[in-house]
């Protein structure tokens, strides 16, 4: 019979009952309802396996002997799977025998249960191993949530860094322009705002993460598109001269506004920008286009004449930890998160970013965001 679901009247975890003795399902799956345990039910192994890999249960009670698959075939069959592995496992058993219980619990088990069982034993046994699970499912959300906001808060200081070690080697130059050494202390100062800019950012995206009208006030900030190709153009064109590349800009006269604080795009198109540096210097010139779209809204175009990205690469782009070229020009700097984290951030302002092949040669990166209302 297909696997059911009992639920009681609050939900303190999920519970997978594995038996092939109907009446027993029943009873255990009864008693674990009523106090507040969500149940679902399989009477054999290949349709608790089938239950398990639906829906990871929070712990599993199962029968070491069932025909067919046994509780030991059940049990290593769910070792062998990432997504189940650390599901706790409990077995009811009527079985006194010392050897049979010392393999359950080399098989994975973590307790077991004889039957007939107390009432209280049964629940005692499982709220343990459902709070240790529980526990530790926190514990590993916290410092999966951490790591993220670690390796966000790092890629997005990076940028500004690089622009004010660029500058500040710059200065250093016995054959620095005069006049062009305001210009340099300006990108220091800026690049340093921004840094505490974004530092600021996500202290209050997490106290925003606990106050909704707040989170609610912020998604309604909205970005230029003219001010924010100039802002690239002020930030980036002595670093692109440096390279050997020129920029280009091609913006109508009334460009839109987006629905995206001005930061973040800001943040996104400078990682755009720092690419084309990095693999694009061959081509010569990095030009950020700004267009109409689809009705409602606009597109942010940086498309350069480098030797773009192969096909075979183009597949994982926007994978974590994926680089665009095979050699790290940035000095083993390069993360591999800026795309991956870039087009997480604009798929969270509603829009998309993608890549295509520059017709006639080239890379093509292209932001597309909806318009602000209003």
């Amino acid at each position: 019979m297909p696997h059911t679901v009992i639920r009681g009247p609050t939900t303190g975890g999920t519970i997978l009952v594995v038996d092939d003795q109907a009446a027993n399902v029943r009873v255990v799956g009864a008693l674990l309802g009523r106090n507040g345990y969500e149940v679902m039910t399989a009477s054999s192994g290949p349709e608790a396996l089938a239950a398990a890999r639906t829906r990871a249960p929070d712990l599993i009670l199962l029968d070491m002997v069932m025909p067919g698959m046994d509780g030991f075939d059940l049990l290593a069959a769910l070792r062998s799977e990432p997504a189940l592995r650390g599901v706790p496992a409990v077995f009811l058993t009527a079985a006194q025998d010392r050897d049979l219980l010392l393999r359950a619990f080399e098989a994975g088990a973590v307790d077991y249960v004889t039957k007939p069982f107390m009432p209280e034993e049964l629940l005692a046994r499982v709220g343990t191993h459902i709070g240790l699970k529980q526990a530790r499912d926190r514990l590993e959300r916290v410092a999966r949530e951490r790591q993220e906001l670690v390796n966000l808060v790092a890629h997005d200081l990076k940028n500004p860094l690089t622009c004010v070690l660029f500058a500040s080697q710059m200065l250093r130059q016995p054959d620095c322009l005069p006049e062009r050494v305001p210009r340099y202390l300006q990108i220091i100062e800026d690049s340093a705002q921004d840094a505490v800019g974004y530092i600021r950012k996500y202290l209050e995206g997490q106290a925003r993460a606990l106050d909704s009208a707040q989170a609610r006030a912020a998604t309604a900030a909205t970005a230029c598109l003219q001010e924010t190709v100039d802002w690239l153009a002020r930030r980036y064109d002595l670093q692109l001269e440096g390279c050997g590349m020129h920029l280009a800009l091609r913006v109508p006269e009334r460009s839109g506004r987006v629905a995206i604080e001005p930061m973040v795009l800001r943040q996104v198109a400078g990682n755009l920008v720092s690419n084309a540096m990095k693999y694009a210097q061959s081509g010569g010139e990095l030009e950020l286009v700004v267009r109409a779209s689809a009705p409602g809204f606009w597109q942010l175009l940086a498309r350069d004449r480098g030797p773009g990205i192969p096909a075979e690469k183009q597949r994982q782009l926007f994978k974590p930890f994926q680089r665009l070229g095979a050699q790290d020009p940035a000095d083993s700097l390069s993360s591999g998160l800026g795309l991956s984290l870039a087009r997480q951030i604009i798929a969270e302002a509603g829009g998309q970013l993608w890549y295509e092949d520059r017709e006639g040669g080239g890379a093509c990166f292209v932001i597309e965001l909806p318009q602000a209302a209003g």
